[in-house]
C-alpha cells in the first residue's frame, strides 16, 4: 500500500508545548536534564539488575524490561520535543509521524502489560508463596515478556495501517507536541469511524484489561496481607508492593485523564501537561521510585558502588 499517494499532506507541523518564548530556555534545560536522568536512571537500573545475583528474580526481570521500555518510550517523544522548542517550524514528515506513533503506541501498550505482569508476580509471591518458584519459572516470565511485546507491536501495526491510510487533504497542523491519535484523526478528511472504533477496542484491550488484572491482583494481595498475624510480615509485604503501586498510579492516572474523556477539537494546556507527565516524566520517575522505595535495590546499589 502506497501511503504517500493517498494523501496531499507530506509534512505535519506541531503546535508545540507553548507559545511563550520566555519559557523556552527554562523548558529546554528542564527537559534536557529530565531526558538525561531518564537514560542514566533506567540504564543504570538495568545494569544493577543484571550485575546483582540477588536481584535475579521474576520481579526484577520484569523491572529490567520496564526500564528498557522506558528508555525507548522516552526517546520516541522527548528528543523531538526538545529540538522543537527553538524551532520556528516544528515539522515532521508523514512517514516520521507514522513511525513516531507506531513506536509510541506499541511501547505504551507494552508498559501497561508489563505493569500487569508485575502485579501478577506480586500476587503469586504474597498469596501463594509456597508455589511461587514452581509458578513463576524462568520460561513463564520470558513468555509473559514476549507476549507483552508481541501484543503491543501487533496492535500498533493495526492502528497505523488504519490511521495512515486515511486522506489528509486539509490542514497539516497537529495541535500537540507529538503524533497522537486524536489530533491525527481530527486532521483527516476521510471517514474516521472505523479507525475510531478500532482505536476504542485496542485502548480497552491494552489499557483497561491490564488495569483490571492489576486491580484484581491487589484486591487479593491486600486481603492476604490483612490476614497476616505478624505486623512485620504485613509491613514487609506492603513494602514490596508500594513502589509498583506508585508507578501504576502515576501512569494510569495520566493515561485515563488523557484518553477516557469526551473528545475535544482543541488540545488544552492541561492535556499537554498530562501528556508530558506520562511521556516524559514517568519514564524518569520509575527507576527512582523502585530504587528509593525498595531495600533490595538500595542494598544492590551500595554493593556495586
Amino acid at each position: 500500500m502506497d501511503i504517500m499517494n493517498k494523501t496531499q499532506v507530506r509534512v505535519f507541523v506541531f503546535s508545540g508545548l507553548t507559545d511563550n518564548g520566555k519559557l523556552t530556555p527554562f523548558l529546554f534545560i528542564l527537559f534536557s536534564l529530565v531526558y538525561i536522568v531518564t537514560l542514566v536512571g533506567n540504564i543504570g537500573l538495568m545494569a544493577i539488575v543484571h550485575i546483582s545475583s540477588n536481584l535475579r528474580t521474576p520481579m526484577y526481570f520484569f523491572l529490567s524490561y520496564l526500564s528498557l521500555v522506558d528508555v525507548f518510550y522516552s526517546s520516541v517523544i522527548t528528543p523531538k520535543m526538545i529540538s522543537d522548542l527553538f524551532s520556528t517550524r516544528k515539522a515532521i514528515t508523514f512517514v516520521g509521524c507514522a513511525l513516531q506513533f507506531f513506536f509510541y503506541a506499541a511501547l505504551v501498550c507494552t508498559e501497561c502489560i508489563l505493569l500487569a505482569n508485575m502485579a501478577y508476580d506480586r500476587y503469586v509471591a504474597i498469596c501463594h508463596p509456597l508455589h511461587y518458584v514452581s509458578i513463576m519459572t524462568k520460561n513463564i516470565t520470558m513468555y509473559l515478556v514476549v507476549l507483552a511485546f508481541s501484543i503491543s507491536f501487533m496492535q500498533s501495526s493495526v492502528q497505523i495501517s488504519c490511521i495512515f491510510s486515511l486522506q489528509f487533504c486539509g490542514s497539516n497542523l497537529i495541535d500537540h507536541f507529538y503524533c497522537d491519535l486524536s489530533p491525527l484523526l481530527q486532521l483527516s478528511c476521510s471517514d474516521t469511524f472505523t479507525c475510531v472504533m478500532e482505536a476504542v477496542c485496542i485502548v480497552a484491550s491494552c489499557a483497561l484489561v491490564p488495569f483490571l488484572i492489576i486491580l484484581i491482583s491487589y484486591i487479593f494481595i491486600i486481603t492476604s496481607i490483612l490476614r497476616m498475624k505478624s505486623a512485620e510480615g504485613r509491613r514487609k509485604a506492603f513494602s514490596t508492593c508500594s513502589s509498583h503501586l506508585t508507578c501504576v498510579s502515576i501512569f494510569y492516572v495520566t493515561i485515563f485523564f488523557t484518553y477516557l474523556r469526551s473528545p475535544s477539537k482543541v488540545v488544552k494546556t492541561q492535556d499537554k501537561i498530562a501528556s508530558v507527565l506520562y511521556t516524559v516524566m514517568t519514564p524518569m520517575l520509575n527507576p527512582f521510585i523502585y530504587s528509593l522505595r525498595n531495600q533490595e535495590v538500595k542494598r544492590a546499589i551500595r554493593r556495586v558502588l
